[in-house]
């Protein structure tokens, strides 16, 4: 019953916040027709990324995993005229229907994909600066892929990390599960940063239990 709730909230919430127009609906499409898992952030959430991206006044943002460009598209669309995004996937195929799905929104101008394993792909990135970091990508490397987010984000920027509760799974110290432990160095090594001052917040919704958490850059790295 609470699933079926929260899922119920969600579209009443995301009808008056965030209603899909074509684009967002034919980029989730094209991310069904091609068998890609269906993680990527709900509506409402994409919004909530491009709030955040406003709210720091964003005009360079990287992502770290991109899957078919769903959120890629929300916050792209923060972005002023003159702004880059910077989104990084794995899989070439993937990489491939997001290049497409940012075409189809007037953003592959704005957004470039590079394509490779993100711990290879951040060390070319040393010497820009991002004023937002959205990261979402395979949950083992989270703490790796922060400390990048760290280095590569001015002062007063902004690291948004997704699914760090894991359905409440990450209490679960028994569980050993490579995801879990990821996520758990994780939140361990940002409670022992001195150059961010974070918080995560638990989220329920069409996706379930799980959480987002906000890491505001205090001094460069």
């Amino acid at each position: 019953m609470a699933q079926e709730q929260w899922a119920a909230v969600d579209e009443y919430l995301g009808e008056r916040y965030a209603p899909e127009d074509p684009v967002l609906i034919a980029a989730r499409r094209a991310a069904d027709e091609a068998g890609l898992p269906r993680v990527a952030v709900s509506p409402l959430q994409g919004r909530f990324l491009q709030v955040l991206a406003r709210t720091v006044q964003a005009r360079r943002i990287l992502e770290i995993g991109t899957l078919a460009g769903y959120s890629t598209i929300w916050l792209g669309r923060a972005l002023p005229a003159d702004g880059r995004l910077v989104t990084l996937e794995h899989d070439p195929a993937h990489a491939e229907i997001a290049r497409a799905n940012l075409a189809r929104a007037g953003l592959d101008e704005v957004a470039e994909v590079r394509v490779g394993a993100a711990l290879d792909t951040l060390p070319e990135l040393v010497g820009e600066v991002f004023d937002l970091v959205f990261v979402d990508a395979d949950r083992p490397s989270v703490p790796e892929y922060f400390r990048w987010a760290l280095e590569l984000t001015r002062p007063g920027g902004l690291v948004v990390v997704d699914n760090v509760v894991r359905r409440g799974a990450v209490v679960d110290e028994a569980n050993l599960d490579a995801e879990l432990r990821g996520v758990r160095r994780f939140h361990e090594l940002l409670a022992a940063e001195p150059r961010a001052m974070a918080t995560s917040i638990q989220t329920v919704g069409a996706k379930g239990h799980d959480g987002f958490t906000l890491a505001l850059v205090l001094s460069e790295g």
